[in-house]
């Protein structure tokens, strides 16, 4: 990169490099050159010392008060790990109900927690989180789209997997 990019006040480079990384999906965390290790170097150790042939160091990761030294600019993100897994979660509805929320082949799944039973009839609710055909004085006024499919006599997999194309 080459020498004087940033600003040392406003427009810092490194905070502007931050901010660009923070952009990118999943990520959490950003270190600009030694980053959080940073904190447990003396100041001898950390500072990026000078010669007539450069830089013995690069602890900065390539920036020094905002601005580019002409070093390589060091930058490390933290990736979190996909909430988006196939094993139950615990998590709440709309209405603020608990549920079981997991993610088979990237369909979204909800059932009802098992605690919440006493809280409204689950009538029809099957293990895998789907709804047997029930009365229709026990479906929620959300379910629309589930009484639709029952008057077309197909079940809540097939209505999944053609939500899904």
């Amino acid at each position: 990169m080459p020498v004087g990019w940033g600003e040392p006040v406003y427009g810092k480079l490194d905070a502007d490099l931050a901010a660009a990384m923070m952009g990118i999906n999943a990520v959490k965390g950003v270190e600009i050159g030694a980053g959080f290790a940073s904190v447990a170097q003396r100041g001898t150790e950390h500072s990026d010392e000078m010669t007539p042939q450069g830089f013995l160091s690069n602890n900065a990761g390539g920036i020094l008060g905002g601005i580019s030294t002409g070093q390589d600019v060091v930058v490390t993100i933290a990736v979190k790990p996909t909430s988006s897994i196939r094993l139950d979660r615990r998590s709440i509805d709309k209405a603020g109900s608990r549920s079981i929320v997991n993610t088979p082949r990237a369909a979204r799944s909800v059932r009802r927690h098992p605690r919440d039973a006493d809280r409204r009839s689950d009538a029809g609710a099957r293990a895998d989180g789907s709804r047997a055909a029930a009365p229709r004085a026990e479906r929620r006024r959300g379910d629309a789209d589930a009484d639709r499919c029952a008057r077309a006599g197909t079940t809540a997999e097939r209505r999944d997997r053609q939500f899904r194309r």
